[in-house]
């Protein structure tokens, strides 16, 4: 099983430290808990009204240690999207992206996208975070960091099955994985914010809210009838 989302994963991303040497020389077990309380505070307080003096406490560090590790509080919030990069990619890594068509794919990255929320809502909670306004500053960065990849698969995935005739060929490989990035994000949202759960709810009705295989296989039908190669229909 090889992860085929690591195509090209190194172009255009440019790998940026925000830690200073003395984070990386402590144990796995001192970073992993620096790294859980501090996407817990994040996740709560959002970056500005988190306090770093809280985080450190919480993880057993003295303030003194916290800025030894970290420039700034910012510096710190990066360490902590890096790691909830690193996550999102070991869940993405367990999936065999080889096998079937496009639609065996796209239903095991939603699997995973359901899998990877409930099991760390905060560093979801995060991510939802950063793409409100007041964190503007940050959104260049982040977002071609943590995006250019899934941008890069979509697309190859979606040039390979116009090839193989499983989709249709005029479909515009930009916009249709907008389109498929934009569905997975929103139920990544949908199971993070009480306001996006109620929106799911308001949607696709109350039981089916509730029913997390029932959701994956309304996606996937409406997913195939959009890509599907069918034929032309002359008026």
């Amino acid at each position: 099983m090889k992860k085929q989302f690591e195509l090209n994963s190194n172009q255009g991303i440019t790998k940026q430290k925000h830690y200073k040497e003395a984070f990386q020389k402590i144990s796995p077990e001192k970073r992993e808990k620096i790294h859980t309380v501090a996407a817990g505070e994040f996740a709560k307080h959002g970056l500005k009204a988190a306090n770093i003096n809280i985080i450190a406490k919480k993880a057993g560090v003295s303030i003194g240690s916290m800025y030894n590790y970290f420039n700034s509080k910012e510096d710190l919030f990066l360490t902590v999207m890096d790691y909830g990069y690193q996550v999102l990619e070991q869940v993405i890594s367990e999936i065999d992206l080889e096998k079937g068509d496009i639609f065996d794919k796209i239903e095991r990255l939603l699997r995973a996208a359901q899998k990877y929320t409930k099991e760390y809502p905060e560093l979801n909670q995060i991510y939802l975070d950063i793409t409100s306004q007041g964190l503007s500053h940050l959104s260049t960065l982040l977002s071609r960091k943590m995006e250019t990849i899934s941008a890069q698969f979509y697309r190859s995935m979606l040039t390979e099955s116009k090839k193989s005739g499983t989709i249709d060929p005029d479909i515009d490989e930009h916009i249709a994985s907008f389109c498929l990035d934009n569905l997975i994000l929103l139920l990544q949202y949908s199971y993070t914010t009480d306001y996006f759960r109620e929106r799911m709810k308001i949607f696709a009705g109350e039981n089916t809210a509730d029913n997390d295989e029932k959701i994956i296989q309304g996606m996937m039908h409406f997913i195939r009838n959009a890509l599907s190669s069918h034929p032309k229909i002359i008026k």
